[in-house]
């Protein structure tokens, strides 16, 4: 008798850590953003948008050379008709290019059909996610950092005042919450990468979160605060806790996030970033400028809020991509 073979399947087993590859990913995604024609009109809008605010603060600067000891950091707050100051532009523009490197990422790779061949190299799927999400954000690094280093210098050449320590610190720290601003935009279009398998839903999802969080939040912030705490009597009690109440929705977005983080940075005499009574704003408003330790204690909330957003959002975004079936 002959003795029944039985088919041998083949197992293919990758050895190795799964984050393997990850920075020939993280290397090959920088390349890409800062080699594409939508990067480059991305850095010259900034580049443009930087020298001119900056060019109209330092004319309103130069008679408070020698009286203001923080003159450079009114370089990111002051602006001038009908420029305003440049962190009003951040705040614009640093969401849209962080969905703009983030929006085709994964559902690029499906409509290319190199999905499949990507991973059939020896690199993980939780390479390929990190990487280009870690690309995306040196990039976004990278380009601020330049940004940044520019104003600085338009300043001392400008103003001819070289920056204190004190100045550089907390130019440093606004530098990184930035960046971490941008790193929730970048993980939101990642996310919405994952989801939709056309860029354009992509970016059109993202944008709309956004602007939701931009132009109506707010508004809804504050009706959901009246609607939840009405004012019956007038007592301040109860204008006090409506107040807290949409204070404590709004800082859901965002943007509300970053813009007190940016306000206790580059105003070193401000004190309090919540609401504050008429008989404590001289205390909490005005006074000595405050030492960068302790206006880095009064927006820790805030900043440990925009780096857990940043998580909670590539998590979801590596659990949903996880899941995904990938056929050749």
């Amino acid at each position: 008798m002959q003795e029944q073979t039985k088919p041998v399947v083949a197992v293919s087993r990758r050895e190795g850590s799964p984050w393997t590859g990850l920075w020939a990913v993280v290397a090959k995604e920088m390349a890409d953003h800062l080699t594409s024609v939508r990067m480059v009109i991305l850095e010259l809008l900034i580049i443009l948008t930087a020298a001119g605010t900056v060019y109209g603060a330092m004319q309103n600067l130069r008679e408070s050379i020698g009286q203001d000891p923080f003159v450079l950091l009114k370089l990111f707050t002051v602006g001038r008709d009908p420029l305003p100051a440049f962190i009003g532009f951040l705040g614009f523009l640093v969401p849209l290019i962080a969905i703009a490197l983030a929006f085709d990422s994964i559902n690029g790779e499906f409509n290319r059909r190199t999905m499949s061949r990507v991973l059939a190299q020896p690199i993980y799927r939780d390479a390929l996610l990190a990487g280009k999400f870690l690309g995306g954000l040196f990039t976004l690094a990278l380009v601020l950092t330049a940004i940044w280093l520019l104003i600085i210098g338009l300043g001392l050449v400008g103003l001819g005042v070289p920056p204190s320590g004190e100045e550089v610190a907390r130019s440093l720290l606004f530098l990184l919450a930035t960046i971490f601003y941008g790193g929730i935009w970048l993980a939101l279009g990642m996310l919405f990468s994952v989801v939709f398998r056309q860029p354009a839903s992509a970016a059109l999802a993202a944008i709309a979160i956004w602007l939701f969080f931009t132009v109506f939040w707010g508004i809804l912030a504050s009706l959901i605060a009246q609607s939840a705490l009405p004012i019956q009597y007038g007592f301040t009690e109860e204008i006090v806790a409506q107040v807290e109440l949409e204070l404590a929705l709004s800082r859901v977005s965002p943007n509300t996030l970053y813009s007190e983080v940016m306000l206790a940075l580059l105003q070193p005499t401000l004190r309090s970033v919540g609401f504050v009574l008429p008989i404590q704003l001289q205390g909490a408003l005005l006074g000595s400028p405050l030492p960068v330790l302790q206006s880095l204690a009064i927006i820790w909330p805030q900043l440990t809020g925009l780096i857990a957003a940043t998580i909670v959002l590539f998590a979801v975004a590596y659990m949903l991509f996880q899941r995904q079936e990938i056929r050749a």
